[in-house]
This record gives structure tokens, sequence and C-alpha cells, in this order.
């Protein structure tokens, strides 16, 4: 690699990661060097906000991470509206939907994911609402688009069904609620949040829900989707016709590698990077959403050596773009920050540090209220996850063990807390 390298960086996405890298850059006096191409209209904003409080009021706004001004004080060139469609490895060239050619000495990919689909939801060949399938009342939720089209349907829909019980679904499925709406979630698997959490947090969580008057049901098979003209009527649910309002899918996401793929770059659920970021050409990199990783937290290392990872979080997101900046500017600092989450449905404030080990033992740590508690995960003697329910305090603490490696403190002590039983 070259020191401090004096080409042309560009940079395609528009999200946490492909803003934080900006920012980074400009910090360290290259941003005239970066040119960031966005698919969408928008400057980059925020994402968590999309499922609640922009869905919810009327009024609210995106959040952009830096003003346009910003940009241009920064000296960054940004190509909005303007998707790339191809990249030239041999010739270091990204050409965009316009036509126009960006040269470049470093290609970051910061592509995302998108909304999982059904196909069955495809009317037609390019489906009743254009090449993505949209029928008038189903939607997904992903982007400032998708979120400003859900806030709309919403205003006309008193009945929501959500499919899909994974936190995206479960969030919009709270805020649904409490803009008093009917609401009915349906998932597959036997319990909520199935592949992310413990089986103890997934009961409170389903619990919580179903107080609040959602209509949760799990282990059910859906299909027999009943399709009028460009509306969905009804679908089959346990082999029982049940009608449709709205729908929105919450049916998880896959990596947006089809740039990278097509042009030849390692994939596998995701575009493969390096501990530093580099995809399998030298001169581009991929950050966020979009790739798969080597673990490198020392707090799970020694259990999964050698294990790849694609994540979908702000914090992965930021930290790799951290760790890509340094790449960029002739360093090696790997990444190996801790993985942690967090999650808004309702008066449920969601928040996991570390991930939950295959196997282990599990202690629950009282909170000081009912609503309020950890969930601490050990390997042998070794905390190595943390899940907190309104319990911020041991969420900063535990991130703070996990991430020196110390033994917990009395605060999160094993004696401080009740053990469960093994994992289910």
């Amino acid at each position: 690699m070259n020191e401090t390298p004096s080409g042309k960086i560009v940079i395609v996405g528009g999200g946490h990661a492909a803003a934080q890298l900006c920012g980074a850059l400009a910090t360290a006096g290259q941003g005239g060097r970066v040119h960031l191409v966005c698919e969408e209209a928008e400057l980059p904003y925020q994402r968590p906000p999309l499922s609640k409080a922009f869905l919810k009021n009327p009024a609210e706004a995106l959040q952009s991470f830096r003003a346009q001004a910003w940009f241009a004080d920064a000296g960054i060139a940004v190509h909005r509206a303007d998707a790339a469609v191809a990249i030239d490895r041999a010739g270091r060239t990204l050409r965009l939907r316009s036509g126009a050619v960006l040269g470049y000495e470093w290609l970051v990919l910061a592509t995302g994911a998108r909304a999982r689909r059904l196909p069955d939801l495809a009317h037609g060949p390019n489906g009743p609402g254009g090449p993505q399938g949209e029928l008038d009342n189903v939607a997904v939720l992903r982007s400032a688009a998708d979120a400003l089209r859900l806030r709309t349907l919403f205003d006309a829909a008193p009945q929501l069904t959500v499919l899909g019980g994974g936190f995206i679904g479960l969030e919009i499925a709270a805020t649904a609620r409490a803009l008093g709406k009917e609401v009915t979630v349906l998932e597959s698997a036997p319990r909520l949040l199935m592949r992310s959490v413990s089986p103890e947090l997934s009961e409170h969580v389903l619990q919580t829900h179903l107080t609040s008057g959602i209509d949760v049901r799990l282990g059910v098979a859906v299909g027999g989707f009943e399709i009028e003209g460009q509306h969905l009527v009804a679908l089959h649910v346990d082999g029982q016709r049940q009608t449709v309002g709205l729908m929105v899918l919450g049916i998880g996401a896959v990596p947006e590698q089809t740039l990278a793929s097509d042009a030849g770059l390692a994939c596998e659920n995701g575009v493969v990077v390096d501990a530093c970021m580099r995809t399998s050409d030298p001169h581009i990199l991929a950050v966020g959403d979009c790739t798969r990783f080597p673990e490198g937290h020392a707090a799970t290392l020694a259990d999964n050596a050698g294990r790849r990872l694609r994540l979908e979080s702000v914090q992965n997101a930021n930290d790799q773009a951290r760790t890509a900046a340094a790449t960029l500017l002739g360093r090696e600092e790997p990444y190996a920050a801790l993985p942690w989450f967090w999650s808004e449905q309702g008066a449920l404030r969601l928040q996991m540090a570390g991930l939950m080990p295959a196997d282990g033992t599990r202690h629950r740590r009282p909170g000081t209220n009912p609503t309020s508690f950890s969930i601490l995960h050990y390997v042998g003697d070794r905390l190595v996850c943390a899940e907190s329910v309104n319990a911020p305090a041991d969420h900063l603490a535990a991130r703070k063990l996990l991430e020196t490696g110390k033994s917990p403190e009395p605060a999160l002590a094993c004696d401080a807390a009740v053990p469960l039983k093994s994992h289910a």
C-alpha cells in the first residue's frame, strides 16, 4: 500500500458508514480528495428514527448528519440521486447512472443492505408498482422514500399487519400501536427475535407487546396471498383467510453487493473484507451493513477464531468507517470493536453489548423496577454478552467491562443475579 495516497477517494453510499468516513477524512484534511456517490436525493441521514419518530409525526424531518455547506467547506464533492452502476477495476473508474465516470485511487463501498421482499407479492413481470413489485398496500422500511411512503399509508390504515418479528418489524408495530392502530404481528419462528436475543428477553418482549394490545402470532405459516389489481386483499395464516388493510414486510435484509459482485469481488452474504476493510481488490474497501468481516473483538475471539460476521448496526458501520479511514491514510488499525446494538419498541429500550454465545450460562440481574433488568451471558467465568432492558447504566457498565476485558465489577457480578436455564 502507498503511504498517504494522493489520488481520489470515491465513496459509494449514503448511510452511517459513508457519513462517518467522510467526517474522518475531512478531519484528517483529506476532504478535497473525496467524492461521495449517493443513490438517494438526500444527503446522508440518520436511519433509526425512520421507524419511530419519523413515522409518528408528519412534521418530522430527516435528520441529516451534516449540512450541505459542511460538505462544500470540507471540499467533498457530493453526487446525489446518481447511483453507481458499474466498476471498471482495471481502469479504476466508477460509472454512474447519469453516464458520468469517476476515476479513483481508492474506492469504498458503503452500499448497505436492502429490505428482503416476497416473490409471491410480485404481480406481473415488473410488479404492479413498477420494478420493485410494490403493491399499493404493502410496504418495507429501509430508506427515507420507504418511510415517507409508509407514513402516508399510515394515515388511511386503521389496521396494520407486520410480517416478521425482528427488530424493524417490532419497532414499526410499536409505533403503529402508539398511534392507536390495530396491529397484528405474524412470525414463522417459535419466538420473537430468535436469532438475536435470549429466550428470556424474547419472552419479555412478547409479553410487553401483548400487554400493549398487539396481536402477536408465533410459529405461523403464511401464504395464499390474494391480489386484486395492485392491492393485497388477504392472506392465509395457518390455512385461515385473513383480510389485510396495510402490510409491512419485516422479514430481514440482504446485503447490497450487486455492484461488488458484478465487478468480480469476493462476496459471500456480503462483500468479503479483511480486518482493515480491504476487499479482494487492493484498491477497493467496503464498510458497514454490506460487509462480511472477520470477528476481531477479544471478548469473543477466543471462542470464534476464524468466524466471519455480517452485522447490521450503527455501531458496526461507524467503527468500520474509522478502520477504513485509517487504511486509506496508510495506517494498519484492524477492526476489533465490541459489537453493540439497541432497539426502541414503544416502552422498551433494548440494549445489547457483545454477541450472544451458542453455549454458556445466563444470569438475570434485577433492575430498578419490574420492567428493568439485564441478562448476563458467561462462558465459564468470562462475561461475553449483556442484554439490558430499560437499564442504560447496566449497558454502559457491560460495554466498559467487555471492551477492557476485566472481570465483572460488583454492579454486574453473578452473585447479584439469578441463574437461568441453559439456552433454548
